[in-house]
């Protein structure tokens, strides 16, 4: 009689605990669904908005327009550092960086760890030749912080009209050294193949070496790095570097046509996966093969190879294709695609992520080199001196000596790399190992 009737209260005490518990869990589920219901948080909106026009002391001339964009650049820069709301202006800027001309310092910036970072220097420009680097922290612009300042903003302030000038104030990690530039804008022409001397002549040494430097992946980066192909084959190239080095990418297409100049048609180069299945998708090699019938290749990296040149280094890395030497690249992969708006402004926003073909996830991971060859600051700083058209003329005493005796250590060991891999093609073949 005892144990029925202990029986009985533990199944009564269960029985209240479900129903209770079922009461508080659809109580809880209601709650959740009412404080993520969009006519509610519209309606709360549409509240403080209307709080903030008609009380706010400084708001005289304030507009709703206004007040609506900067709550849009919000909410869409909350999301990721590559994503955003843009109004007219802005989305024409944007236009007009993809024609390839604009008004500017010449510095390719993104936000990283909550600073305005530049990602690289652009060849024979204002920033570039003021000896900026990739990594470099931008701090103030005209002497005023640039902290919490939408990224748009900073890039607008930097640009302008060419022959203007603007100061800017950079800290260099890890000291985080400032120092403040007072460059003179200059019209941004973006060349995008060139040969060692900064040129497109590419010629070719007595080791049969070539060289070609892609500076970025624009509309013509595919058919200017077949055209410097063609004539270091003509001159009996054996081996091959691609520079890689402050490209801070462009176009996928342009990424998948350097790519399958390299790999057999057919070959996985790139895939992107997103939230939207409409998004993803999987980018073959369709070309005519591999031009250079497996001759080696060196890719030389850094900080300041991103987004689309990652894309390449990741794919022909997996392959076994090319040997990758230098620092670890910047780690910038992500896919933003660009929404017009009827009033003229856009949504730019991160849809999808890239992934190599061995399926190694690009962003905010980057590139490991097979290689680790780092540089100094103050030995980068002398590269993009030199490498810069009228960079060493432009200096005097013992800057001009340093400069001009300095030596890129990435580039010796590509190349010192590919004279023995060459070395020991040619000795294992019999018939040559036979003659000697």
């Amino acid at each position: 009689m005892k144990r029925r009737l202990i029986f009985g209260l533990v199944a009564l005490v269960l029985a209240l605990n479900l129903v209770f518990g079922a009461r508080i869990y659809f109580s809880s589920a209601r709650a959740a669904d009412e404080k993520d219901s969009p006519d509610a948080n519209l309606e709360r909106f549409a509240d403080v908005l209307e709080k903030v026009k008609s009380s706010y002391v400084d708001g005289s001339n304030m507009t709703y327009h206004a007040l609506i964009y900067s709550a849009l650049k919000g909410m869409v820069g909350s999301l990721d550092p590559h994503s955003e709301f843009m109004g007219p202006e802005d989305y024409q800027q944007l236009q007009d960086d993809t024609e390839g001309q604009f008004g500017g310092l010449g510095l390719v910036v993104a936000m990283k760890d909550g600073f305005v970072t530049v990602v690289s220097p652009m060849d024979d420009t204002p920033g570039y030749r003021a000896g900026i680097l990739s990594g470099d922290r931008i701090v103030k612009v005209e002497g005023q912080s640039v902290e919490k300042v939408p990224l748009t903003d900073v890039v607008n302030q930097l640009r302008g009209k060419p022959g203007t000038k603007v100061s800017l104030t950079i800290a260099r990690p890890p000291a985080g050294t400032l120092k403040t530039f007072t460059l003179t804008r200059a019209v941004i022409n973006m060349d995008m193949v060139k040969d060692i001397n900064g040129k497109k002549e590419f010629p070719l040494g007595e080791d049969k070496i070539g060289y070609v430097r892609i500076t970025q992946f624009g509309d013509q980066t595919g058919d200017e790095l077949e055209a410097a192909l063609q004539k270091l084959k003509k001159q009996g190239m054996q081996a091959l570097i691609i520079d890689l080095r402050w490209n801070p990418g462009g176009l996928l297409d342009e990424a998948v046509n350097v790519c399958e100049k390299f790999l057999p048609r057919g070959k996985l180069i790139v895939t992107t996966e997103g939230r939207d299945p409409k998004e993803n998708s999987v980018l073959r090699a369709e070309g005519h093969g591999d031009e250079l019938k497996g001759m080696p290749i060196v890719v030389l990296v850094n900080l300041g190879s991103a987004s689309a040149a990652e894309i390449v280094t990741g794919c022909l890395q997996d392959y076994h294709r090319a040997f990758i030497l230098g620092e670890k690249t910047f780690g910038k992969g992500s896919v933003q695609n660009i929404f017009p708006l009827d009033d003229g402004s856009a949504l730019k926003l991160t849809v999808a992520k890239y992934y190599t073909p061995s399926h190694k996830v690009i962003h905010e991971h980057g590139i490991t080199p097979d290689s680790y060859v780092p540089m100094t600051d103050a030995e980068e700083a002398d590269l993009l001196i030199k490498r810069s058209p009228g960079g060493v003329e432009s200096l005097d005493g013992k800057d001009r000596v340093r400069v001009e005796a300095s030596r890129d250590n990435q580039l010796d060991r590509a190349e010192d790399l590919l004279k023995g891999m060459l070395l020991y093609s040619e000795l294992s073949q019999p018939e040559k190992v036979a003659a000697k």
